[in-house]
Protein backbone atom coordinates (compact mmCIF):
# COMPACT_ATOMS: atom_id res chain seq x y z
CA UNK A 1 0.00 0.00 0.00
CA UNK A 2 2.73 2.28 1.16
CA UNK A 3 4.84 1.52 -2.30
CA UNK A 4 1.81 2.03 -4.17
CA UNK A 5 0.99 5.86 -3.16
CA UNK A 6 4.67 6.58 -3.34
CA UNK A 7 4.98 5.44 -6.69
CA UNK A 8 2.00 7.54 -7.47
CA UNK A 9 3.39 10.40 -5.73
CA UNK A 10 6.32 9.89 -7.69
CA UNK A 11 4.39 9.94 -10.75
CA UNK A 12 2.16 12.69 -10.19
CA UNK A 13 5.59 14.65 -9.46
CA UNK A 14 6.97 13.57 -12.64
CA UNK A 15 3.74 14.85 -14.58
CA UNK A 16 3.48 17.85 -12.58
CA UNK A 17 6.73 18.58 -13.89
CA UNK A 18 6.63 17.78 -17.25
CA UNK A 19 4.83 20.73 -18.37
CA UNK A 20 6.92 23.47 -16.51
CA UNK A 21 9.88 21.36 -18.19
CA UNK A 22 8.21 21.79 -21.99
CA UNK A 23 7.24 25.69 -21.14
CA UNK A 24 10.97 26.13 -20.10
CA UNK A 25 12.24 24.30 -23.54
CA UNK A 26 9.84 26.27 -25.84
CA UNK A 27 11.33 29.92 -24.47
CA UNK A 28 11.97 32.21 -26.78
CA UNK A 29 14.70 34.67 -25.57
CA UNK A 30 17.06 36.34 -28.76
CA UNK A 31 19.04 39.22 -28.36
CA UNK A 32 19.32 41.10 -32.14
CA UNK A 33 22.32 43.73 -32.97
CA UNK A 34 24.23 45.18 -35.68
CA UNK A 35 27.33 46.96 -35.47
CA UNK A 36 28.69 49.09 -38.45
CA UNK A 37 32.68 48.91 -39.00
CA UNK A 38 32.02 53.13 -39.03
CA UNK A 39 31.39 52.46 -35.31
CA UNK A 40 27.39 52.84 -35.00
CA UNK A 41 25.86 50.27 -33.16
CA UNK A 42 22.21 48.66 -31.85
CA UNK A 43 20.60 46.31 -29.70
CA UNK A 44 17.20 45.05 -28.78
CA UNK A 45 16.08 42.22 -26.84
CA UNK A 46 12.89 39.92 -28.82
CA UNK A 47 10.83 37.65 -27.40
CA UNK A 48 8.26 35.58 -28.82
CA UNK A 49 5.26 33.58 -27.60
CA UNK A 50 4.20 35.85 -26.94
CA UNK A 51 5.78 38.41 -28.81
CA UNK A 52 7.81 40.79 -26.38
CA UNK A 53 10.86 42.76 -25.46
CA UNK A 54 12.51 45.91 -26.96
CA UNK A 55 12.02 45.20 -30.32
CA UNK A 56 9.96 47.87 -32.39
CA UNK A 57 7.83 45.13 -34.35
CA UNK A 58 8.90 42.74 -31.97
CA UNK A 59 5.33 40.70 -33.84
CA UNK A 60 6.65 41.12 -37.21
CA UNK A 61 10.56 40.11 -36.63
CA UNK A 62 8.59 36.70 -34.46
CA UNK A 63 6.92 35.91 -37.26
CA UNK A 64 9.53 36.09 -40.00
CA UNK A 65 11.67 33.84 -37.45
CA UNK A 66 8.79 31.39 -37.30
CA UNK A 67 8.63 30.89 -41.32
CA UNK A 68 12.01 30.09 -40.99
CA UNK A 69 12.24 28.13 -38.21
CA UNK A 70 14.00 30.00 -36.34
CA UNK A 71 17.54 29.75 -37.79
CA UNK A 72 18.71 33.16 -39.11
CA UNK A 73 21.06 31.20 -41.80
CA UNK A 74 17.70 30.38 -43.36
CA UNK A 75 17.14 33.84 -44.46
CA UNK A 76 17.31 34.86 -48.25
CA UNK A 77 17.58 38.34 -49.64
CA UNK A 78 14.60 40.00 -51.03
CA UNK A 79 14.08 41.27 -54.96
CA UNK A 80 15.57 44.75 -54.38
CA UNK A 81 18.62 47.08 -55.47
CA UNK A 82 21.18 47.99 -53.44
CA UNK A 83 24.03 50.69 -54.47
CA UNK A 84 27.76 48.52 -54.18
CA UNK A 85 29.23 51.23 -51.49
CA UNK A 86 31.01 49.22 -49.35
CA UNK A 87 30.38 50.12 -45.57
CA UNK A 88 30.08 46.98 -43.62
CA UNK A 89 28.08 46.42 -41.15
CA UNK A 90 27.48 43.10 -38.89
CA UNK A 91 24.21 41.34 -37.60
CA UNK A 92 24.16 38.93 -34.86
CA UNK A 93 20.85 36.80 -33.55
CA UNK A 94 22.19 35.44 -30.42
CA UNK A 95 20.03 33.48 -27.42
CA UNK A 96 17.28 30.51 -27.90
CA UNK A 97 14.86 29.71 -30.27
CA UNK A 98 11.81 27.82 -28.61
CA UNK A 99 14.68 26.51 -26.51
CA UNK A 100 17.12 25.84 -29.22
CA UNK A 101 20.50 27.60 -29.00
CA UNK A 102 20.92 30.36 -31.33
CA UNK A 103 24.18 32.08 -32.33
CA UNK A 104 24.10 33.47 -35.80
CA UNK A 105 26.32 36.52 -37.38
CA UNK A 106 26.69 37.77 -40.89
CA UNK A 107 28.57 40.85 -42.18
CA UNK A 108 27.36 42.66 -45.01
CA UNK A 109 28.63 44.94 -47.26
CA UNK A 110 26.25 47.93 -46.27
CA UNK A 111 22.87 48.83 -44.01
CA UNK A 112 20.88 48.31 -47.99
CA UNK A 113 22.63 44.89 -47.90
CA UNK A 114 21.43 43.98 -44.68
CA UNK A 115 18.03 45.12 -44.52
CA UNK A 116 17.13 43.03 -47.99
CA UNK A 117 18.48 40.13 -45.98
CA UNK A 118 17.70 40.37 -42.41
CA UNK A 119 14.06 42.63 -43.15
CA UNK A 120 11.95 43.15 -40.29
CA UNK A 121 14.36 41.49 -37.97
CA UNK A 122 16.87 44.17 -37.76
CA UNK A 123 14.35 47.12 -38.11
CA UNK A 124 15.53 49.28 -35.31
Amino acid sequence: MIRTIAATAAAALLLAADPAAAATAKKTDLTVSYLADAGYAAAVKLRCDPAGGAHPKKAQACRSLARIGGDPARLRPAAMMCTMEYAPITAQVKGTWQGRRVDWSHKFGNRCDMNRTTGVLTAF
